[in-house]
């Protein structure tokens, strides 16, 4: 059973907090088992977006982590970013978004292990 998402996202937060990087919830999603996006924006105005990884990609022996992908190998326009975050809504309107800001364009997220 995974951690619920509400919960989930304030840890998030936090953790983003000690580590001196601002970060909002932009969009309230579904408390028990919304999906979470995060962006990451970067001085130049372009960002990262990290999506929930595939089912696929969980380890059978921790199934109730959060594992993320990055959508693209290198940042992109803001605008194309929220682009893609709008056509999420639409397909699942119980998505959580969340938005920081990094100059380092750090994520603090567990991602999908490619191999």
């Amino acid at each position: 059973m995974r951690l619920k998402s509400a919960i989930w996202v304030s840890a998030y937060l936090r953790r983003c907090q000690s580590e001196g990087v601002f970060g909002a919830v932009s969009r309230r999603g579904a408390e028990e088992a919304g999906a979470v996006f995060v962006k990451v924006v970067l001085p130049d105005r372009t960002a990262m977006l990290y999506a929930p990884a595939p089912q696929t990609a969980y380890d059978d022996d921790r199934p109730f982590e959060r594992v993320f992908m990055p959508v693209s190998t290198e940042p992109q326009p803001e605008a194309a970013v929220d682009e893609r975050l709008a056509r999420e809504i639409r397909f699942d309107p119980d998505v959580w978004i969340i938005e920081t800001e990094d100059r380092a364009g750090r994520h603090f997220l567990d991602l999908v292990k490619s191999g």
